[in-house]
């Protein structure tokens, strides 16, 4: 309490790590509430085969490339080496580990509830992502199921499945490269709400950073402009795909319409025995700790202009998804939004 800050940062992942390079290029006093016991932020939580879809250099946070990876495509751990070092780097406050309660507004600034006791700033960047907000969807009697479900957040690795049934449901690259392991040592079905887009070969995450920053820069200047389909929901073949696709395993089924004792019954009114179902359905922002505040929406979101909160104009959000910058959950496509963020900061507490 009696050392407020300029900025407080909540999250110590890759997004708060950027800022946290950007803030301290520009002289201003921080710190960096990290949630986790060390560093990594999300990535220590992802599954142990876990590999980008980018080549190391497309996936460097600001200052500083992450070494190259012998194969092309860093896996889990090559990630979490890179952010612990780019953090010892850069000499970045990160107090850890701190679980931020609450965000209350004060006439002087903002007061942080943590379980570290209070800290006070002029301005917050939130940049808690979405890991600790794992989304499920709800399907007709579900609690009555009583094989195993997950989510991809808690997924490790197929030894836990092996000889197991298994549905994989989700359509995105969490669920196709899940799935190409796990049909290596279980009975696997892929389930998708859609037929799953699958992007040619020579595309990866460097090819759809560099759209999504050639959409950023025509939104910029009031333009529209043309580009092959593909997104970042799209899935990359990276090497464990291709192998699942070589293998004839990589098709995908539409959604069950209800849940059994054991298992799920089909459209067509078949049943299936299942033993376990991985939710590979995605995330949603992770803003409790902003509830005091009153900016958070029925969507689950803020409203921004940019990554700055319209009705709280001293708090600014990175990282989240493209309602916070384009490519903006990415490694690489964090540091435009990490940079615009501490330069608007900046500007505001002059």
């Amino acid at each position: 309490m009696d050392d407020p800050r300029d900025v407080v940062v909540i999250g110590g992942g890759q997004a708060g790590l950027a800022c946290g390079y950007f803030l301290k290029r520009a002289g201003l006093r921080f710190t960096i509430l990290d949630g986790e016991e060390k560093p990594g932020g999300a990535w220590l939580h992802a599954w142990d085969s876990l590999r980008l879809f980018s080549p190391a250099q497309w996936s460097s946070l600001p200052g500083w490339p992450m070494p190259a990876s012998p194969d092309g495509y860093p896996d889990r751990d090559a990630v979490i080496d890179y952010l612990a070092r780019y953090e010892a780097r850069y000499d970045l406050a990160v107090e850890r580990p701190v679980e931020v309660t609450g965000v209350e507004r004060r006439t002087e600034g903002f007061s942080v509830a943590t379980s570290a006791g209070t800290r006070r700033a002029r301005a917050v960047i939130s940049a808690t992502g979405t890991w600790r907000h794992p989304f499920r969807p709800n399907y007709p009697d579900q609690d009555l199921f009583t094989g195993r479900q997950i989510h991809s957040a808690q997924y490790r690795s197929p030894a836990d499945f092996s000889g197991k049934r298994v549905l994989v449901v989700g359509g995105g690259n969490s669920g196709a490269q899940i799935l190409a392991e796990l049909s290596l040592v279980a009975d696997i079905t892929w389930v998708t709400a859609t037929p799953p887009a699958f992007l040619p070969d020579d595309v990866d995450g460097r090819v759809l950073f560099e759209r999504a920053t050639a959409r950023w820069r025509a939104a910029q200047e009031g333009r529209t402009i043309d580009q092959p389909v593909g997104g970042f929901g799209d899935v990359v073949m990276v090497p464990p795909v291709k192998a699942a696709r070589e293998r004839g395993v990589l098709h995908a089924v539409a959604p069950f319409v209800r849940f059994t004792e054991d298992g799920v019954v089909w459209a067509d009114g078949v049943r299936s025995t299942v033993d376990a179902v991985i939710w590979c359905t995605g995330f949603r922002p992770a803003l409790s700790h902003l509830a005091p505040l009153g900016v958070v929406g029925e969507d689950g979101r803020v409203a921004t202009s940019d990554t700055r909160s319209i009705d709280e104009p001293g708090l600014w959000l990175v990282g989240y998804g493209d309602w916070t910058g384009a490519a903006s959950a990415t490694l690489i496509g964090v540091m435009r939004n990490a940079r615009s963020t501490v330069a608007e900061i900046g500007e505001a507490l002059a």
